[in-house]
């Protein structure tokens, strides 16, 4: 297991699973005041409003993000919109809630936001592991 952080400002929790990150840097342009590489730690959450953090957290295209409500009966967590959207030269990104069957007949369900490979580089398919950075993939 890699390693994982948890911040939290009260109301949110976001969790952070370092082995998942392929540094998009989605994170960093949707809230620079929130997510700061550069910094120790780099999450500063307090940095904007947990309305801000939850929408920018379910942009991430590796999972590496998530968040919960410290409230038990805010739903927030669970309520996403399904969609598909193909990145300018990256992952094909699936919102919501998918179940995905491998070659092999495992299943698996990813939850919130999943990133596809497109470029045929990834080490980790049919999902993204920032390849197509290094490929210089366009598409």
């Amino acid at each position: 297991m890699g390693k994982t952080k948890e911040y939290s400002n009260g109301d949110v929790t976001v969790i952070w699973e370092a082995e998942k990150c392929i540094h998009s840097g989605i994170c960093v342009k949707g809230s620079p005041n929130v997510f700061q590489p550069n910094e120790r730690p780099w999450v500063k959450i307090d940095g904007a409003s947990t309305d801000e953090i939850v929408n920018t957290v379910k942009k991430c295209p590796s999972g590496a993000l998530s968040f919960y409500m410290n409230n038990k009966d805010d739903n927030t967590s669970e309520a996403l919109e399904t969609k598909v959207e193909v990145l300018e030269n990256g992952p094909l990104l699936v919102y919501g809630t998918l179940k995905v069957t491998h070659k092999d007949g495992n299943e698996e369900t990813k939850n919130k936001t999943t990133a596809f490979c497109r470029c045929g580089r990834s080490h980790n398919k049919p999902y993204c592991d920032g390849a197509h950075v290094k490929e210089d993939f366009r598409d």
